[in-house]
């Protein structure tokens, strides 16, 4: 199928500064020189942002990575789950179409979406509110018929089902989603024939469903108020960071072991760096005090801290992560404060003091040259 571009586009596009952290976070999954292989998540996120993706997000996150245009068009126009045109302001509604969802009755969900927001796939309702399409299969069969809206599946429908859930979403409520019809999950439509006993205590929904309620954010845009978010690839620098009283609460389930920061590894999530007037309101998880830090260089300059033997470029990447950009910054360090980085550094713990980052920064800071 051919893909083009909507023929009205907005005059720009820009990253939320929450997006715009998160963005750069993900690019430094990758080496230097290949940034371009975080096109997809950032054009995703651009579309999470804005609901759809324009040519000014795309080229955008093309020069973000230092892409060619055409690169990012490239992609934008291949995969499907890039969304070309607006889409409703309140729910773009993914109705199945595959085989067992169309046995199933798809094509009385199609109707609805039909009479109910638009006569063609793609169209605006004429509130402004909703779109649809038909997708390929979605991997909910044994549920089918089905229809995806945002994040969450919505199960085991019928026609009138599925207009009760657009009045609701029309009237600012979102619908409980997974199976509609009563079932659990994917047990056979009589009821479980094995492994009957031991449920008596099993939460209300299964664990897609308790997991969605929790969040509640399956038609939400993603704007940047949501929770601050980690990067744990970017060799953890920070991730003791901000962890206040207000924390999230553990993921993915209540009473699972999950790491101190309560974000499984699975969620690949960036957050952004604290500002002074956001300091942490609980003790800081590690012990010490952390040194006065910076938003950016001075005069947008940073020092070269590789010249300090031990730091490299990705310990280089988590200074300035932490805020630390000048020798003259860590030459100042007390004990107190080589503590708290020490401390900080995971996956570097120890280098300040094994290295002497201190005594180099002050040599450096002096205009003295040191071995590093």
């Amino acid at each position: 199928m051919l893909r083009r571009l909507h023929p009205d586009q907005p005059d720009s596009f820009a990253f939320t500064p929450a997006n715009l952290d998160w963005a750069q976070a993900q690019i430094t999954k990758y080496p230097a020189g290949r940034q371009a292989s975080a096109i997809i998540p950032l054009l995703w996120r651009a579309q999470e942002q804005e609901g759809w993706l324009s040519r000014p997000a795309i080229e955008y996150v093309a020069d973000m990575l230092g892409m060619a245009h055409i690169r990012a068009l490239e992609v934008a126009t291949f995969y499907f789950m890039f969304q070309l045109q607006p889409v409703g302001s309140v729910a773009h509604v993914q109705v199945c179409g595959t085989t067992s969802c169309m046995i199933c009755g798809a094509g009385e969900l199609i109707a609805v979406c039909k009479e109910k927001i638009a006569e063609k796939p793609h169209q605006l309702s004429a509130d402004g509110k909703f779109s649809w399409e038909e997708v390929e299969c979605l991997g909910a069969c044994t549920n089918a018929p089905m229809i995806q809206i945002g994040k969450d599946f919505y199960e085991d429908l019928t026609g009138d089902r599925l207009a009760e859930i657009l009045d609701a979403l029309a009237a600012g409520d979102l619908p409980v989603p997974g199976p509609q019809n009563g079932r659990y999950g994917a047990e056979p439509l009589g009821g479980p024939t094995v492994l009957k006993d031991g449920n008596e205590n099993a939460p209300e929904h299964n664990a897609s469903v308790e997991l969605a309620q929790r969040l509640g954010d399956g038609i939400k845009r993603i704007d940047g108020s949501e929770v601050p978010l980690l990067a744990p690839w970017t060799d953890q620098g920070a991730r003791a960071i901000d962890q206040s009283a207000a924390a999230p609460e553990p993921r993915p389930a209540e009473g699972k072991p999950v790491d101190h920061t309560g974000v499984t590894e699975q969620e690949a999530r960036a957050k952004t760096k604290a500002k002074p007037e956001q300091a942490p309101a609980a003790e800081p998880v590690n012990p010490g005090t952390r040194p006065q830090w910076l938003d950016g260089p001075r005069d947008g300059t940073p020092d070269d801290l590789k010249k300090i033997k031990g730091i490299g470029p990705k310990l280089e990447e988590v200074c300035h992560y932490l805020g630390f950009y000048h020798f003259d910054q860590i030459a100042a360090w007390t004990e107190d404060e080589i503590a708290w980085v020490d401390q900080n550094l995971e996956g570097f713990k120890g280098r300040v003091t094994r290295d002497d980052w201190v005594g180099q920064a002050r040599a450096l800071a002096a205009g003295d040259a040191t071995d590093g």
